[in-house]
């Protein structure tokens, strides 16, 4: 019988000294729990994923004296492997680094071995630092168990289609008993199913139970869910981790079979996970938390217009660092309706949260007189409802910098998608939380929090509202785009396409087949293409926003700014 540990940690990128104190408590725990070996996620040194930092000589120095101090408590721990994750000097010609997995047992390396297929697509840029591996399997025998390794990637490409090397092929070969996967796999809406599956079907192929180590936390833009699993062949997932949070358990493997360490069978995994809006809502918090902390902020500020984005970006930060630590700024201007204003009293008050009152009406009208007398027109249209989107930014900036404070921007995908933001107004802010979530979306997340809560924190009225940027009067989102049941459609099509759940994109798919039998549906599908191209430069300036779904803007989707799209 093999006692193996998954170590599902909340690692920090560069922060080797932070993360090896991390791995420590856990393979002591280990220890603790009498297991023979403690697996922990890839790059589990230095965190998912380092970027250009490894182009750096000091980081590397780092990295090396970090392994050296991993080698070291192996020793204290001398019956135990530690199957760790990190960058290693390449073998040969190419790339200088691979991606890898070390087994570390009393202070020696006994198996070494480099991920062979490296991602390069979506968020992930892995051929930009390393080298892949050679195409062998890597075997080590623990006790009386025959234990294979594989490193994320390595066994997503069974149905041979994304690479010409089948790493799962030369593992089935080997024939080991168990196989070790290390992952830093990203977290968007239907990816635990979508690794169930692949991995249900692997094992099933080849005959070979498979644990998958994942890790968990918020990295910029991208946030890891954990959910690490153990797969019997045929039998599927029988065993799931925590999800969104640290969890080290230690289970039981002999005879091709997992159980709990007190030898008792895991309870059942349920197919289908959480709920899309509890899942939108529990990724949001997470990856809000750490960025939050990673950056040293403890305080978080947010320009509260009284409509439902604002609204919905307030709760979230509650959610996620306490009432006590979310500041709500109102800025009302002449076109402000009274509503709007006592919407922002109610729901800071329904939260527990600071409200302070900015009003912007002598601003802007200083504003157009120093625009007047400066360029001898008056500012009008467009331009000045931008100012007035534009002083609001200012405020919230200065707040921001006078008091340390994090601030958050309130676009959704919608918006952000067709340019209906304004460039240093409400783009303004270090992270947008709602960026990854269309604006129908945005409404159902904020129905879902109230029920959660079993009363209104989002006040009603904010919810029926109809959407309005307030900028000029009697202003509708609906007077510049599409309504939003319909732009989302449209969007969801453009945008993510065939990478949207089947049912979301058969939904799409033919939602916009039906538009297009018009000229006026097929107009406003040509319209809201354009405006999609148009507005590249400014997601380009955007804030980073935390992704939920396969494919968001940001690094999940480059595109040039000043290109010929039609």
């Amino acid at each position: 019988m093999l006692r193996v540990t998954l170590a599902q940690l909340n690692h920090t990128i560069g922060d080797i000294a932070g993360n090896i104190a991390r791995m420590r408590a856990a393979a002591a725990q280990a220890a603790a729990e009498h297991a023979d070996m403690v697996v922990f996620s890839e790059l589990s040194l230095t965190g998912y994923y380092p970027g250009d930092l490894l182009d750096e000589p000091p980081f590397l120095q780092r990295v090396h004296d970090g392994l050296e101090q991993l080698k070291a408590a192996t020793r204290e721990l001398p019956d135990l492997h530690w199957v760790v994750g990190a960058p290693t000097h390449a073998l040969q010609p190419g790339k200088k680094l691979h991606n890898s997995l070390l087994v570390i047992k009393n202070g020696e390396v006994l198996l070494r071995y480099a991920k062979q297929l490296l991602p390069t697509y979506n968020i992930f840029d892995e051929h930009r630092h390393f080298e892949p591996g050679p195409d062998r399997a890597q075997v080590l025998r623990v006790g009386d168990t025959q234990v294979g390794f594989l490193i994320c990637e390595d066994g997503w490409n069974d149905s041979g289609v994304d690479y010409a090397t089948n790493p799962l092929v030369r593992m089935g070969d080997a024939a080991p008993d168990l196989v070790v996967s290390i992952n830093a796999s990203p977290s968007h809406l239907d990816k635990r199913e979508q690794r169930h599956q692949v991995f249900s079907q692997a094992a099933t192929r080849h005959k070979l139970p498979v644990l998958f180590v994942n890790q968990v936390g918020g990295h910029d833009q991208i946030v890891f869910d954990g959910a690490s699993f153990a797969v019997e062949p045929g039998a599927g997932v029988v065993f799931e981790a925590r999800r969104f949070e640290e969890d080290v358990r230690t289970l039981q493997f002999a005879n091709g079979h997992f159980r709990l360490n007190d030898g008792q069978a895991p309870e059942p995994v349920p197919a289908q996970g959480m709920p899309t809006m509890a899942f939108y809502r529990a990724q949001i918090v997470l990856g809000l938390r750490d960025y939050a902390r990673r950056c040293g902020f403890k305080r978080i500020v947010v320009g509260s217009s009284g409509g439902i984005d604002s609204a919905l970006t307030l709760a979230l930060a509650v959610d996620a660092i306490g009432a006590e630590n979310v500041i709500g700024v109102t800025m009302p201007s002449r076109y402000s309706s009274a509503g709007s204003v006592d919407d922002s009293v109610d729901l800071c008050r329904n939260l527990g949260i600071q409200l302070y009152t900015h009003p912007i009406a002598e601003l802007v009208a200083e504003y157009h007189a120093q625009y007047q007398k400066a360029f001898g027109a008056e500012l009008t249209g467009l331009a000045a409802e931008n100012q007035q989107a534009r002083i609001r930014g200012v405020i919230l900036m200065e707040y921001s910098n006078a008091n340390g404070h994090l601030l958050l921007t309130t676009g959704n995908k919608s918006e952000v998608s067709v340019g209906y933001c304004t460039l240093y107004g409400d783009t303004n802010g270090g992270l947008g939380l709602l960026g990854d979530l269309y604006k129908t979306e945005v409404f159902e997340l904020s129905r879902h929090i109230n029920e959660a809560a079993g009363r209104e924190l989002i006040p009603q009225a904010v919810i029926d509202k109809p959407p309005s940027a307030e900028l000029a009067p009697g202003q509708k989102d609906e007077d510049s785009l599409p309504p939003y049941p319909v732009l989302d459609e449209i969007l969801k099509l453009l945008i993510e396409g065939e990478r949207l759940s089947t049912r979301e994109y058969e939904a799409a798919k033919a939602f916009v087949a039906q538009l297009s039998l018009s000229e006026d549906g097929r107009a406003t599908v040509d319209r809201v293409r354009r405006l999609i191209h148009r507005s590249e430069y400014k997601r380009r300036q955007a804030p980073p926003m935390l992704r939920l779904r396969p494919r968001a803007f940001g690094t999940g989707r480059q595109m040039p700014i000043a290109a010929h799209y039609d």
